[in-house]
């Protein structure tokens, strides 16, 4: 539940702060005061698009903040996201918060941490769901009608629908790849005898050359030491020289250190102390024979060899020309060289595929039939509940003789999913029909889709009808109504404003509205003004109370009077009665 909003210079709202109760809560002023600004600040909150020009003139940010009480039916999917985010502070309340500022950048946070604005709109969505004033709108439009009966299906429990819906959108999503495979392969079967030729020509390319891991490395030290031969030979021929052979003027290194390892051999007859050191000598006297040896092997492996020199540059150009065309090392090639067998092998089997994929597609178009039949039915059950649940609402709301219908279309497809009675039907993402939402709004007339209606006030009446129906099993806890009742009358307000009254027992309901037979339900009402100061716009708003609310709801029936103000008051007592435990017995 949202308990407290702050919103700073969005807009020409200056500086709102806002602490809301439980229940039904409703706004109402002037057109233009700035009461919708409240609700696309609340959106912006949400994750919604955030923009420069939300920034009040002369500001260099926007600000809008609020504080949520988690609500207990989606508490254990929200600590969930919180705790893998690390964003938990208090289990009990989350505060989001989104700051737009003048140079077109945002920063969403939550309690206190930035986010991204995907992860605000994913909490969010547990938290506020917004109607807006076109969001009547949505009803007009055929594509949503599925939608909303599956969200239906979905908040009346009906597991089997769910399951239903989920064991099609598997199918249909095995039947997609199978779709791909075939589309690739036929279009590969055009295209055959061109690919076969180059796929031939680079596995051949590839395998002449012979290629192992870790050749190249190994060439380029060959390379080096061929390039380098006769200096190698020289430094090495060096170092031997004074190490074993010596010359004229000095000794070799092993001559010296034979003298020294006697010398001490002798020192330590005669002081068995110091054995270790002749020890010492003669272990150093044997390494130094050993790095001769090994020495004298390198130098006479080193290779003046300019032709072999000439075959492992070849090599290497042969390695190099292929790492261009194929890849950056040689694991690279041979795996380019593996894919392109595969793929000729895949050409060369294509028709033995095509058969299989084709068999493939056929099971699959009929489970899918089964599949689509009984999620069809299932959705034909809720349907009819749907149904008997809306004509029940627009009673209500003084449309008795409405007849409200969810008419379902297939159509006929000769490659379509097969039915169990061997009919074959179009097949979709969501199943195997389409679904519409239809309405005769006066007795004696046919069913007519929803845009056929001339009635403004009828769309709306039948909009608050399927939200009431549609929301009442909804988690999520705060419900925003931006204007819904538009082309309604003071005769209909009073029974709009009793059901998202009684909408306010399971959530918290904001309603912005121009109903004083609406406004007069609400337990919280706030009065939104437009004001003109030092030559600037702002938008103040206020919580009314006792004589201050009676004064707006007469200034909504027409004017401040004796008699508006008397009408006033019993609009607030005719709600009151109404809100109470007898008067909502008997209004139900």
């Amino acid at each position: 539940m949202l308990t407290e909003l702050h919103i700073e210079n969005f807009a020409i709202i200056e500086r709102l702060d806002l602490q809301f109760s439980d229940g039904l809560i409703t706004f109402t002023g002037e057109t233009g005061a700035g009461k919708s600004i409240i609700v696309d600040a609340v959106e912006t909150l949400l994750g919604g698009r955030a923009e420069a020009v939300q920034v009040r003139a002369g500001a260099e940010r926007a600000n809008v903040e609020a504080v949520f009480r988690i609500p207990q039916l989606s508490r254990q999917a929200i600590l969930e996201v919180l705790e893998r985010e690390d964003l938990l502070d208090d289990p009990n309340y989350v505060t989001l918060g989104r700051e737009v500022r003048l140079n077109g950048r945002n920063v969403a946070r939550i309690n206190g941490r930035s986010v991204s604005a995907g992860l605000l709109r994913e909490i969010g969505e547990f938290l506020v769901d917004v109607h807006g004033q076109s969001e009547h709108l949505s009803l007009l439009r055929v594509n949503q009608h599925l939608g909303l009966l599956d969200r239906y299906a979905s908040t009346s429990k009906d597991s089997a629908a769910i399951q239903a819906l989920r064991d099609y959108q598997s199918l249909y999503t095995r039947l997609q790849q199978v779709e791909h495979e075939l589309a690739e392969i036929r279009q590969a079967e055009r295209d055959a005898a061109r690919r076969s030729d180059m796929l031939s020509y680079q596995i051949n390319e590839i395998e002449m050359a012979r290629l192992q891991p870790g050749e190249e490395q190994l060439l380029r030290e060959e390379r080096n030491r061929l390039a380098n031969a006769e200096g190698l030979s020289t430094l090495a021929q060096q170092a031997l020289t004074a190490l074993d052979e010596g010359m004229p003027e000095a000794p070799a290194a092993t001559d010296l250190l034979g003298q020294v390892a006697d010398a001490l051999e002798a020192l330590a007859r005669l002081d068995p102390s110091q054995a270790s050191l002749f020890e010492t000598a003669q272990a150093v006297f044997e390494n130094l024979g050993d790095l001769a040896r090994n020495l004298r092997e390198y130098l006479e492996g080193i290779e003046f060899n300019p032709r072999r020199l000439d075959q492992v540059e070849e090599r290497l150009g042969l390695i190099h020309s292929l790492k261009r065309k194929y890849g950056d090392s040689i694991p690279e090639i041979l795996e380019f060289a593996a894919n392109a067998r595969r793929q000729l092998d895949q050409i060369t089997h294509a028709a033995e595929r095509l058969q299989e994929l084709e068999a493939e597609r056929e099971r699959l178009l009929t489970r899918l039939g089964e599949a689509g039949e009984q999620l069809s039915l299932r959705r034909q059950s809720a349907a009819a509940t749907l149904e008997k649940a809306i004509e029940s609402e627009l009673a209500d709301l003084h449309m008795s003789g409405a007849r409200f219908k969810v008419e379902f279309q297939r159509q006929p497809d000769l490659d379509g999913a097969r039915l169990p009675d061997g009919q074959r039907v179009a097949y979709y993402p969501f199943g195997i029909e389409r679904i519409e939402f239809l309405i005769a709004p006066n007795p004696g007339e046919g069913y007519k889709p929803l845009a056929k209606i001339a009635s403004g006030g009828e769309t709306s009446r039948l909009m608050l009808a399927l939200k009431n129906v549609l929301v009442q099993a909804d988690p999520v806890p705060t419900l925003i109504f931006d204007e819904i009742d538009q082309g309604i009358g003071g005769r209909v307000g009073a029974i709009v404003g009793q059901k998202l009254w009684q909408l306010g027992r399971q959530h918290q309901v904001l309603c912005i509205t121009h109903l004083p037979q609406l406004a007069a339900f609400g337990e919280q009402h706030y009065h939104v003004e437009k004001l003109v100061q030092a030559n600037r716009t702002v938008t103040r708003i206020k919580l009314l109370q006792g004589e201050e609310r009676i004064a707006e709801l007469a200034q909504m029936l027409g004017g401040v009077s004796e008699s508006t103000l008397q009408s006033a008051r019993e609009l607030l007592a005719a709600a009151q009665a109404q809100q109470s435990p007898a008067g909502s017995k008997t209004a139900s």
